[in-house]
């Protein structure tokens, strides 16, 4: 028996896009993966790949690959999050199985707390004395 699909919401709008790139993000060779939260219970999900990737049939096959990789996914996005997903030249020759355990994998990465090793070091804070 088929399990029935989760709906996701789609990004449409370049504000969403944007407010993702600020959130939490996580990446692999194929593709990289940016959250946010949002305030609508159905996650939201957008696809990008950039023209220097390749020509427009190029991008657009990363894209669906991406689009069936997220709908196999879709029950591990988290309600009240809009998601990213930023198309690599990789993704074309990944194997598919692969692109689903690297956003599985990624998923749970953006949504994890950042442990003090991560963050990047502050650039005020005590200096050291010249010599």
């Amino acid at each position: 028996m088929e399990q029935p699909t989760i709906a996701l919401r789609r990004l449409t709008k370049r504000s969403q896009f944007l407010r993702a790139a600020r959130g939490n993000r996580a990446g692999r060779s194929a593709f990289g993966l940016q959250a946010v939260p949002a305030a609508e219970a159905v996650p939201g999900i957008g696809y990008t790949v950039t023209k220097k990737t390749g020509n427009s049939p190029e991008r657009n096959r990363i894209k669906r690959r991406l689009r069936a990789a997220a709908a196999v996914c879709a029950r591990d996005f988290a309600p009240h999050h809009d998601y990213v997903l930023v198309g690599r030249r990789e993704a074309l020759s990944h194997p598919f199985g692969l692109l689903v355990a690297d956003l599985e994998a990624l998923i749970v990465r953006v949504h994890a707390p950042r442990s003090s090793s991560q963050t990047p070091p502050s650039r005020g804070g005590p200096r050291k004395p010249r010599p």
